[in-house]
């Protein structure tokens, strides 16, 4: 199997919501958009962002959704810096493996940030 690209689909509830935070508050780049469904840059790779999902009020537990978005970034400090001036609530935690920010989006879904120097 030769890939061309890889990618993510996230399933939201509210839509709009969910695309607004990853655009404006995560600073992703629009690459394609059609009826609720966009294409996000998304590193190497894309999210899509599409309706029809379960959003959550609270973080969701691993059982509701067993999988985190992660984003490696160089500048870690200046992202985590970045995120909050764009009013993300971001908690930084460090293990003897690294140092990850944790982030929630709008429909309880986990994101990281990881220190990739």
């Amino acid at each position: 199997m030769k890939l061309k690209e890889s990618g993510i689909i996230l399933f939201t509830e509210d839509y709009e919501t969910a695309l607004a935070f990853y655009v404006s508050n995560m600073g992703l780049r629009i690459r394609e958009q059609k009826a609720n469904l966009t294409v996000l840059d998304f590193g190497g790779s894309y999210l899509m962002i599409e309706d029809q999902g379960v959003s959550s009020s609270a973080p969701k537990t691993r059982s509701q959704n067993p999988t985190v978005l992660r984003l490696d970034v160089y500048d870690f400090e200046d992202a985590v810096h970045e995120l909050r001036g764009r009013d993300v609530d971001v908690g930084v935690y460090e293990f003897s493996w690294g140092t990850i920010a944790v982030i929630v989006d709008p429909e309880g879904n986990r994101i990281e940030l990881k220190n990739a120097d």
